[in-house]
């Protein structure tokens, strides 16, 4: 593993351990980096939060291209909205450093406004029709809002599996 890599990972793994964006200090110890070593690759705890959330943004889009060579590109994007265990804590933690820190328009947001377009793009390939689409995406984004947020919980594999087939026609069954 590269020193990149072990620093996101020694990050990801203290915003698990604490609930937040960790300090570069503490990446660096756990990380097994000097502090120089850190801030050559994220010279600020902003920076690192947008490493974050780009290495979140790049395993999503891997997940999605390899989900519509499948032709299921729909049913993993609703499935892949509704985050559990760990990952709720890090995007809690990676929304909140956002907010934080970044200002509107920022670069973050912006990858991630065009990879909703490319996952939406994968799934109108899918389905053939735009607006049903469209209305995947939302409700897979709805899902991650809402469960992010704490304003409901996770639907459960029945829950989730009945809406996939409400929204693609032949799909529910549970499991990527």
């Amino acid at each position: 593993m590269n020193q990149r890599a072990l620093i996101l990972e020694a990050a990801r793994s203290l915003t698990l351990e604490h609930g937040v964006v960790p300090s570069l200090n503490s990446v660096a110890i756990l990380a097994g980096v000097s502090k120089g070593g850190l801030m050559h690759h994220f010279p600020s705890r902003s920076a690192l939060m947008r490493g974050l959330a780009v290495a979140a943004l790049e395993e999503l889009d891997a997940a999605m291209l390899a989900a519509s060579e499948g032709g299921r590109a729909g049913e993993v994007w609703l499935r892949l909205s509704v985050p559990t265990g760990d990952e709720v804590t890090l995007f809690r933690a990676l929304a909140v450093a956002h907010r934080a820190v970044e200002s509107p328009g920022d670069d973050v947001a912006a990858a991630a406004r065009e990879a909703s377009y490319r996952w939406e793009a994968l799934i109108e390939k899918e389905t053939r029709d735009a607006t049903r689409a469209r209305v995947i995406r939302l409700v897979g984004d709805g899902l991650a809002a809402n469960v992010v947020a704490g304003i409901e919980p996770a639907p459960t594999a029945e829950q989730l599996d009945l809406i996939i087939a409400a929204l693609i026609p032949g799909r529910g069954q549970a499991g990527l």
